[in-house]
């Protein structure tokens, strides 16, 4: 795309309650919430300088070690696939988490430095008490992770849950897509994936539109947003995001969280499921089918079990634990 139209903002809020967060929910639209961690110890340390940020990070730090990933310096800053999708682009290593922070800090100064990233760690595992001394109230609940590292790139991608992201040092820049974009973001493969789930191909900085012509009707539904130290970002159930770390030392703390039925069958198990069982049908086929799922699974047509009485609807009728038991057991039966 040549000169394409800018991103439209994503929206800003102030929180200050926790029925306040609630409302930003139920708009089910990302929504950044300025300043809402500046009073971290971690936020303030990142603010005064890298090295006091190194400095907090690693003064509790554990001596276990921890997972890293390294890609050269040509490669951009992108974690992605190689050429032929084969492989990554990037290796991954293991050693103590002091020794990362070190080796990020000396980074700094490399005109042409690989990019280095510590990704999804759960941060109390490495950092002990940080997530007390660096509290999230409206999150308390939630376990969070830590991202750390210098300038890359992370391919959009979705969760099967919400977000909340906190930058904490350096700037993020986030770009999303909602949902219904899928099919313009030409998702790559399920089997292997650098973010859990499938990742867009289309290289954002520079996209191809002759290989994905769709894209270009993707980019106006496009939002997008920079945070600073403190700054958080709200992400809905499954909406596209590409984060960009914009500085030599960059730090995100995250907390994903789902309030279904632990109970339940996990959606996106359900979607491999249903590529194995439903896409290789005939096409005559996968029409009958794709009509029952929105009978049955979407209620295009309404309740599907109302006129049935209660006590015959079966596993139609409302969810409980001993209907997703029986469900289960159904399943054990089908599945050989």
């Amino acid at each position: 795309m040549s000169n394409p139209m800018p991103p439209q903002p994503v929206a800003e809020h102030a929180i200050s309650s926790s029925k306040a967060f609630e409302d930003i929910r139920r708009s089910g639209t990302p929504a950044v919430i300025r300043g809402l961690a500046s009073h971290w110890p971690s936020v303030q340390a990142a603010v005064d300088s890298d090295q006091a940020f190194a400095d907090h990070v690693t003064q509790n730090a554990s001596p276990q070690p921890i997972n890293a990933i390294v890609a050269s310096h040509d490669k951009q800053g992108r974690f992605f696939y190689d050429e032929d999708l084969t492989k990554f682009n990037f290796v991954s290593g293991r050693g103590a988490f002091t020794d990362f922070v070190n080796d990020l800090m000396r980074l700094r100064d490399d005109p042409r430095p690989p990019s280095v990233a510590v990704q999804s760690t759960p941060v109390d595992s490495i950092i002990a008490g940080f997530s007390q001394q660096n509290r999230l109230d409206i999150l308390a609940h939630v376990e969070p992770r830590i991202w750390l590292g210098n300038a890359i790139r992370v391919a959009p991608h979705y969760d099967v849950k919400e977000n909340v992201a906190v930058c904490v040092a350096g700037q993020r820049r986030f770009t999303l897509f909602p949902p219904e974009q899928t099919p313009n973001l030409y998702p790559g493969p399920f089997e292997k994936t650098p973010a859990g789930t499938p990742v867009s191909m289309v290289d954002q900085q520079s996209p191809d539109l002759d290989k994905y012509p769709r894209y270009s009707k993707a980019w106006p539904h496009a939002l997008q947003t920079t945070l600073e130290p403190g700054d958080a970002i709200y992400i809905p159930y499954c909406w596209w995001h590409g984060v960009e770390s914009l500085s030599p030392v960059s730090c995100l703390i995250n907390y994903w969280w789902n309030d279904a039925n632990p109970a339940l069958a996990g959606p996106y198990d359900a979607l491999l499921h249903a590529l194995a069982a439903f896409r290789h049908l005939p096409p005559e086929q996968r029409r009958v089918w794709q009509m029952m799922l929105n009978h049955y699974v979407f209620e295009e047509n309404g309740d599907p079990a109302a006129h049935l009485p209660d006590h015959a609807k079966g596993i139609l009728g409302p969810a409980s634990p001993e209907l997703i038991a029986q469900m289960r057991q159904m399943l054990r039966g089908i599945i050989k």
